[in-house]
């Protein structure tokens, strides 16, 4: 059989998009919806899932029975497998972890730390464990410690992040790791997911293009801030403590960033964020609150559900590689 022929007999076969990632997830697609604090609720989570990629609940800084109520609620929307994101500088870290064992979940991710104090009660539940990471040092740490896959996660995404791109950063942990590497930051598209798999990666999490969709509980202000973002639109404060986030350019964010200039303390900094995320994603206040978004976000443009999202990314991603990649 010669190239053409082999090319017309998979086309006609369509694309395979199994990976390692869907096989140990039990998902359809090589797509994770990203744990967004106050974005990341139990609809979001399911209408993803639904659509055959990987929901995830965010726990963020949430008391652990709201979590579990979260769990519930998504159960009943779907029958597929979805997951918790842990922030494991909460407060209530703790307990959430052992809700998830509580309520059967089978899948965590976990930022902002360590979830090495967990490994053991996780891993005789059977929780997948995959941990985002920015670093390669990391991310070895966490293949030590038992972790399924991790999630790599350039600086383009939203949200708190690291120095390295995605471009630089994932070939690099595919390198390190024997575990699967999941691709993050600033990834919209079929293209990004073509590059991203190109890279080495397994699978792609993204965050920002599906703040925009129809299952997404977040009010249409943030919505509209996203889809009218253009290429310019994003800025990172933060820096001078240590702690850089990623967010959409708007009054906030430019007075923190003529305070970090001015040499304000992180005390100062820190009252002037409080409660930002909440005021744009419940109260719609898009002008003084946070309105974190990668730099993926001037490539949104349009609302979508979650189910047509997901097909609009395969299809894309089959088109860059002219359905020959995933048999």
């Amino acid at each position: 059989m010669d190239g053409k022929d082999r090319h017309q007999k998979q086309t006609e076969r369509g694309c395979n998009m199994k990976t390692e990632v869907t096989e140990l997830l039990g998902i359809e697609y090589p797509i994770i919806q990203g744990g967004m604090a106050w974005v990341a609720e139990y609809h979001l989570a399911a209408g993803v899932s639904n659509a055959g990629g990987l929901g995830l609940i965010g726990a963020a800084s949430a008391p652990a029975e709201w979590v579990r109520e979260q769990i519930r609620s998504a159960r009943k929307l779907t029958d597929r497998p979805f997951g918790v994101n842990i922030m494991l500088m909460s407060p209530y870290a703790d307990e959430v972890a052992k809700v998830i064992v509580e309520e059967g979940v089978k899948v965590v991710t976990t930022g902002a730390g360590s979830p090495e104090k967990y490994m053991q009660m996780w891993k005789e539940a059977g929780v997948k464990v995959i941990p985002v990471v920015a670093s390669t040092a990391l991310a070895r740490r966490m293949e030590r410690c038992g972790a399924d896959a991790v999630v790599a996660e350039g600086c383009e995404a939203g949200g708190h992040i690291g120095e390295n791109t995605t471009m630089v950063l994932v070939p690099q942990i595919v390198d390190a790791v024997k575990i699967p590497v999941i691709a993050a930051g600033g990834i919209a598209d079929g293209r990004g997911m073509a590059a991203a798999f190109m890279l080495g990666a397994k699978a792609v999490q993204l965050g920002t293009v599906f703040v925009t969709t129809e299952e997404s509980q977040v009010h249409e202000n943030y919505k509209k801030a996203i889809i009218k973002a253009k290429d310019i639109d994003s800025r990172v404060t933060g820096r001078t403590t240590g702690h850089p986030v990623r967010a959409l350019r708007n009054q906030m964010t430019k007075k923190y960033l003529e305070l970090e200039k001015s040499g304000a303390g992180f005390e100062e900094l820190e009252l002037l964020t409080l409660g930002g995320l909440r005021k744009a994603v419940v109260d719609g206040d898009v002008v003084n609150g946070s309105v974190m978004a990668g730099q993926s976000a001037a490539m949104v443009k349009e609302v979508m559900n979650c189910h047509d999202l997901i097909r609009k990314l395969v299809r894309e991603t089959e088109e860059c590689f002219g359905r020959k990649y995933y048999e």
